[in-house]
C-alpha cells in the first residue's frame, strides 16, 4: 500500500516537471505546491562554481595602485652643491692634544663645492624598496696659516704655507617599507648604513722654519641609520617625496653620529624620463681611536641638488 503510494506520487511529480520545463527530469520536492525546488548539480552547479573560482582568482590578481613614481627600476644621476662645515682635531696617543681646525676659516678651503652624486633603486615590490647610492667630494687647499696648529703630534707655527686636503666617499645602502601605501601618496620607515671612507692631510715644505711636516690620517667607518621617508603626488606629473634619517653607534674604536636628509620635487618630463629639483644634507661627526692618533671627525655637506632619473621594468602594481 505504502508502495503504490509513494510511486504514484514519483510518477505525478515526474511528469509535472517534464511538462513545465520541457527538460530532463530533476529532484524536485512538493513541485506541484512550488514550495522547494533545487536542480540537479547535472543542471548548473559545475558552471556556477567555475564562475565563482574565476571571479576569486581575477580579484587576487588585481593590481593594487600606487604612485607614479614608484617604479621597478630607478637610475638617477645629479648634480650636488654642497656648503661644507668641517671642524677636525688629530691628537697623538702621548697626551698632547690636538688644535681643533675649522678648515674653511683656518685652512682656506671653499665653503662651496660641487660633485656627482649617484642612486639605483628597486622595488621588490609595490610597498619595498632597496636604494644604493654614492656620492664624492674632494677638496683641497693652501693657505698662509694665521695661528699655530698641532695637528697629529707635529706643530705647524703661525705663518707656515699649509697644502690640506681632506676627501670623502660616502656609499649608502638602505631598505625602507612603506606602511601606508595609497594612489597618490606613501609613507615608510627604513634601515640601512652609510659607508664613509675619508682621508685627510697637511703638509708644509720649504718655508722660513726650515720645516718638512706632513701628516696624514683617514679611516674608513660603517654608520647604520634609521629614519622614515614618504612621498606624495599632486598630478600625473608633479610629485614631492622626502627622508629623514639619524643614529649614533659605537663599533670597535670608532664612534659615530649621522644626521641625512632628503627633499625633492619630481616632474615627469616625458616617458619615464624625471627631472628633480631639492635640498640634501649629510651630517658626521665621528671619533676614531687608531695606535698612533685619535681624531675627532665633524663635517657635513648640505645643498641643492638637481638630478635625472630614468625608471624601466614592469612592476606588478598600477598607476
Amino acid at each position: 500500500m505504502v508502495s503504490t503510494i509513494f510511486t504514484g506520487f514519483c510518477q505525478d511529480t515526474t511528469s509535472s516537471i517534464t511538462k513545465t520545463t520541457g527538460k530532463e527530469p530533476v529532484v524536485s520536492l512538493f513541485s506541484d505546491q512550488n514550495v522547494f525546488n533545487k536542480q540537479s548539480p547535472l543542471a548548473g552547479d559545475d558552471q556556477i562554481g567555475s564562475s565563482l573560482f574565476d571571479k576569486a582568482v581575477a580579484k587576487s590578481s588585481e593590481s593594487r595602485k600606487v604612485p607614479w613614481y614608484v617604479e621597478k627600476f630607478r637610475v638617477s644621476a645629479g648634480f650636488f652643491a654642497a656648503i661644507n662645515n668641517t671642524n677636525i682635531r688629530v691628537s697623538n696617543v702621548s697626551g698632547e692634544v690636538g688644535t681643533d681646525v675649522n678648515f674653511e676659516n683656518d685652512l682656506g678651503f671653499k665653503k662651496h663645492s660641487a660633485t656627482f652624486l649617484g642612486d639605483f633603486q628597486w622595488r621588490s615590490s609595490s610597498r619595498s624598496r632597496f636604494d644604493l647610492s654614492y656620492i664624492y667630494i674632494g677638496r683641497t687647499s693652501d693657505k698662509t696659516i694665521q695661528k699655530d696648529i698641532m695637528f697629529g703630534g707635529d706643530t705647524y707655527p703661525v705663518n707656515t704655507q699649509i697644502d690640506a686636503f681632506f676627501n670623502t666617499r660616502i656609499y649608502r645602502f638602505s631598505y625602507g617599507y612603506a606602511i601606508l601605501s595609497k594612489p597618490n601618496f606613501e609613507a615608510g620607515l627604513l634601515i640601512g648604513a652609510h659607508i664613509v671612507g675619508a682621508s685627510v692631510g697637511l703638509s708644509a715644505v720649504g718655508n722660513s722654519a726650515n720645516l718638512n711636516l706632513t701628516d696624514d690620517f683617514g679611516f674608513t667607518a660603517p654608520l647604520p641609520d634609521f629614519g622614515v621617508w614618504g612621498g606624495y603626488t599632486f598630478s600625473d606629473r608633479w610629485a614631492i617625496t622626502g627622508e629623514f634619517d639619524y643614529f649614533a653607534l659605537t663599533v670597535d674604536n670608532i664612534n659615530g653620529k649621522i644626521l641625512g636628509f632628503n627633499a625633492l620635487v619630481t616632474y615627469r618630463a616625458i616617458g619615464h624620463l624625471d627631472v628633480s629639483a631639492g635640498y640634501t644634507g649629510f651630517n658626521f661627526d665621528v671619533g676614531v681611536t687608531r695606535p698612533k692618533w685619535n681624531g675627532d671627525f665633524n663635517w657635513g655637506y648640505n645643498g641643492p641638488t638637481l638630478t635625472v632619473s630614468y625608471s624601466f621594468g614592469k612592476g606588478s602594481w598600477t598607476h
